[in-house]
């Protein structure tokens, strides 16, 4: 059930179609050559600290079908007090995808890129970044417009 804060306002690619397409591009040609479930967490993790119902919904489907546990999906929000749970892989990308996420609190710090650097090389480097960047535009597009969970875009 809806409340004015929650309503949706704006069907927003219903309204532009045009700004979907490339945004589409973006998030498919960043996750290319990326292990898709990495690539499901690190959706998951940027759309938990944007508070995005629409997109956390999406990639939690999304993340069963590749594999991902219901126990990680659900440890998520605390990785790093879970460890054990995350290879270091994942959880440097982690890290990583939460300081691009929350850019503004301080940029992104060198040992957090450099301990991205240590597990990806460049071009997968600049492919998380373009995934994390995808997401954040996607996440804050829809909180914006307030688009429903299972909702079309």
């Amino acid at each position: 059930m809806s409340t004015p804060e929650t309503a949706p306002r704006l069907p927003l690619f219903r309204l532009a179609p045009e700004i979907y397409a490339p945004l589409h591009a973006l998030t498919q040609a960043a996750k290319k050559g990326l292990d898709p479930v990495l690539a499901e967490l690190l959706l998951i993790r940027a759309s938990q600290l944007n508070h995005c119902a629409f997109c956390l919904d999406m990639h939690v489907v999304d993340a069963r079908k590749a594999g991902v546990s219901e126990e990680r999906i659900a440890l998520l929000s605390a990785w790093e007090e879970a460890p054990a749970h995350y290879t270091e892989k994942e959880r440097a990308a982690l890290a990583f995808t939460e300081a691009v996420t929350l850019v503004s609190h301080g940029g992104v710090p060198d040992d957090v890129y450099e301990r991205a650097a240590a597990h990806f090389d460049d071009a997968e480097l600049a492919r998380l970044l373009a995934l994390i960047t995808a997401i954040n535009s996607w996440n804050r597009l829809n909180v914006a417009a307030r688009t429903p969970v299972g909702g079309v875009l």
